[in-house]
């Protein structure tokens, strides 16, 4: 049976990410690809920008940096997700406490999360941002508490992830894509990848 995304067939596709959510994700879309992490990136951006663009810059900055790299015929995803809050950048926590400190920050209140990806080869390169607009109940110490000690969130930007027990019991709204919430924006990317 003919595949909607045929046209991936030419490029050997690579996620440069090590995030096993992006991993889970893209394998949604039924396409074959191998995980290529990148190291070493420098995550910095300009204080200037905007909190709504900075998981764009990175994402393009990323794949600036795996363009270089890749040989002809391969096509190589990024992305970077960030969590936005009262014009605050929450990206992943140093430690527990800056994750308690972020979930009691989105505690009761609504945010945005920034997911931007890029599609890239050797010869062009596309990207595109998602903004999901998250809402949570106010949350309780001891349920930060709990949420900390049984899920160690310090992988995940703004301290939490919507797949798991946290989301169960504090999300209570969710304006936009729920896959950018996990980190891949899933029709976004197909779009993108559509037009390769």
């Amino acid at each position: 049976m003919k595949s909607v995304l045929d046209n991936l067939n030419s490029y050997r596709v690579i996620l440069g990410s090590a995030s096993p959510r992006r991993r889970e994700l893209l394998a949604m879309l039924g396409i074959d690809f191998e995980v290529r992490p990148l190291k070493g990136l420098d995550e910095s951006y300009p204080d200037s920008l905007p909190p709504l663009e900075v998981a764009h810059y990175l994402a393009k900055q990323k794949a600036e940096a795996c363009q270089k790299l890749l040989a002809p015929g391969e096509l190589v995803i990024t992305a970077d997700t960030v969590v936005v809050c009262d014009n605050e950048v929450l990206g992943k926590p140093h430690d527990e406490a800056d994750a308690s400190r972020m979930l009691h920050k989105l505690s009761g209140r609504s945010h945005t999360v920034a997911t931007g990806i890029a599609v890239t080869t050797s010869q062009k390169s596309e990207s595109d941002v998602a903004l999901t607009t998250v809402s949570f109940a106010p949350l309780s110490v001891e349920e930060i508490e709990q949420y900390i000690t049984l899920c160690h969130p310090l992988d995940k930007a703004g301290a939490y992830g919507i797949q798991e027990w946290i989301g169960a019991i504090g999300v209570t709204g969710i304006d936009g894509s729920f896959y950018n919430v996990m980190g891949l924006p899933l029709h976004k990317l197909y779009t993108l990848l559509r037009r390769f």
